[in-house]
């Protein structure tokens, strides 16, 4: 869904509380406006459960409610954009934070899963296991692979998997993070592999939405068919 709220309000949500879980059973909207009010709601809850920063989300609402209501604002212009900059920097400081205790506990699980059964270390610091060999073509770096995968963090946190999707993925080889283009170029068709991907073979120090920095990645791999 591309995101339709403002850059401003953006901002304020990228870190905050999180939200209560949705009802089981949905129910049916009055009208479109409640509708997508809705939906624009939805859009910041996500925002909000991805956060490792807590935003007093009381404070938050109250906030939205008098700017649209047109109310006098307990802050100033200045006062607001002094807030939007400590939130900005209080939100680097938890993410490197997190960042560093992920580090540690990368490196920890790493060790370990090195020295387990059936797993294969390489040069680069690519951990793999041989589920199931498979037959056919090996891809090259500059082929396009069709695959099916399911990636978690290292508490079993699932943040993609092309399986929850009902379908497979397709891309180029070299098109893909470090890890996953080493590992594609030592499968054959029909393969079925384990990889754990340490943090400098993924997405570093940065990280991306879904998956913080520093992050050691495990994936369960399925090589479908190389293409031409």
């Amino acid at each position: 869904m591309r995101n339709v709220l403002c850059p401003l309000l953006l901002a304020f949500v990228v870190l905050a509380a999180p939200m209560a879980r949705a009802q089981e059973t949905a129910t049916p909207f009055a009208d479109d406006q409640e509708r997508i009010s809705y939906a624009m709601g939805a859009q910041l809850g996500a925002q909000i459960k991805k956060s490792p920063y807590a935003l007093n989300l009381a404070a938050f609402v109250q906030g939205v409610q008098d700017a649209a209501a047109g109310k006098e604002l307990r802050v100033s212009p200045e006062e607001q954009e002094q807030a939007i900059m400590d939130f900005q920097e209080k939100s680097m400081q938890a993410t490197r934070d997190k960042g560093k205790a992920l580090e540690e506990e990368s490196a920890a699980f790493l060790e370990k899963n090195a020295t387990a059964e059936g797993v294969t270390v390489t040069e680069s610091g690519l951990q793999y296991k041989v589920v199931e060999e498979g037959s056919g073509a090996t891809p090259k770096v500059t082929d396009r692979v069709r695959v099916h995968y399911r990636g978690t963090l290292i508490n079993g946190e699932e943040f993609d998997s092309s399986y929850g999707r009902g379908e497979p993925a397709e891309f180029p080889v070299n098109g893909v993070i470090p890890g996953w283009t080493e590992a594609l170029q030592l499968m054959k068709e029909g393969a079925k592999y384990q990889l754990v991907i340490p943090s400098n073979l993924a997405y570093g120090e940065r990280g991306t939405p879904g998956i913080p920095p520093n992050a050691t990645l495990l994936f369960d791999v399925e090589l479908l068919k190389v293409l031409e």
